[in-house]
C-alpha cells in the first residue's frame, strides 16, 4: 500500500447523497478473484450509456458525456467531493479498491457508512469527514473553478484550499499511522514478523511433535 503523507489534487463533484457500494461497483463485476482491475467499471452505470457485463472492453462501450467523471476538466482527480451517508449498502470491499484503481487517493464528504469507512483505510483511501456546510462551500468554489484543486495534509489533519483556507479534520490515530506508513493489515503484521518467528520455534521446540502436524 503506497503512503499517504500529502496529497494536492484536482477535486471532482459527485453532488449525490446515500451513493451506496452498488453505484460504486455494480455487483456483476464481484465475480472475479482477483483485487485489480475494477477502475474502469467505478460507477459504471452512471459512467456508461450502456450495461457494464465482466469481460466487455471499456473501448466498445459508450461513455455518459453528462457524467461527471467524464468531463474533460476533472481528468486526472485524485480527490473525490461527495455528500452524505456515502459508501452505504452491502459492505463490499470492492468499492475502496474501485475508488483508488481509478486514481482517486482521497474522498471528502459530511458523512460515510461506517463498513467502508473502515474498508477505505485499509486500502490506502482517506474519507476526510468536513462539515456539511463546509462541503457545501468547496461543492461551489469546485463547480466556479476550472481545475480547481485541494491539498490533504494527514500529518496535521488539514483540508487546505488554494487561497490557503484550513480545515481541520479527525481521523483515528492507528488509522493514520497505518496511511502515513503505508501499511495494511498484512503490513502491520509484517512488523512482527521477528516475534512470531520465534514464538513459532520456542513453540516447536516445546512440542516437537507438533512438527509433523503442522508440516
Amino acid at each position: 500500500m503506497d503512503k499517504f503523507t500529502v496529497l494536492k489534487g484536482i477535486v471532482a463533484p459527485l453532488d449525490r447523497s446515500n451513493v451506496d457500494t452498488d453505484a460504486i461497483i455494480p455487483k456483476q463485476f464481484l465475480k472475479s478473484i482477483y483485487r485489480t482491475g475494477y477502475g474502469p467499471n467505478l460507477f459504471d452505470e452512471w459512467r456508461y450509456l450502456d450495461k457494464g457485463e465482466p469481460g466487455k472492453p471499456i473501448n466498445e462501450r459508450t461513455l455518459n458525456p453528462d457524467f461527471v467523471l467524464n468531463q474533460p476538466r476533472y481528468q486526472g482527480a485524485s480527490i473525490l467531493l461527495a455528500r452524505k451517508n456515502f459508501g452505504c449498502g452491502s459492505s463490499r470491499e470492492h468499492a475502496a479498491w474501485a475508488l483508488t484503481q481509478y486514481g482517486f487517493r482521497a474522498v471528502i464528504a459530511p458523512s460515510f457508512a461506517d463498513i467502508f469507512y473502515n474498508n477505505s483505510f485499509k486500502n490506502g483511501l482517506l474519507p476526510v469527514i468536513l462539515p456539511e456546510f463546509t462541503v457545501d462551500a468547496l461543492f461551489h468554489e469546485v463547480n466556479a473553478n476550472n481545475g480547481y484543486e485541494l491539498t490533504i495534509n494527514l500529518a496535521e489533519q488539514k483540508v487546505i484550499e488554494p487561497n490557503g483556507t484550513a480545515h481541520d479534520f479527525e481521523v483515528p490515530e492507528f488509522r493514520k499511522f497505518c496511511l502515513l506508513n503505508g501499511l495494511d493489515d498484512i503490513g502491520i503484521t509484517l512488523q512482527h514478523k521477528e516475534e512470531i518467528e520465534a514464538f513459532e520455534n520456542r513453540r516447536l521446540s516445546a512440542k516437537p511433535w507438533l512438527v509433523k502436524s503442522i508440516y
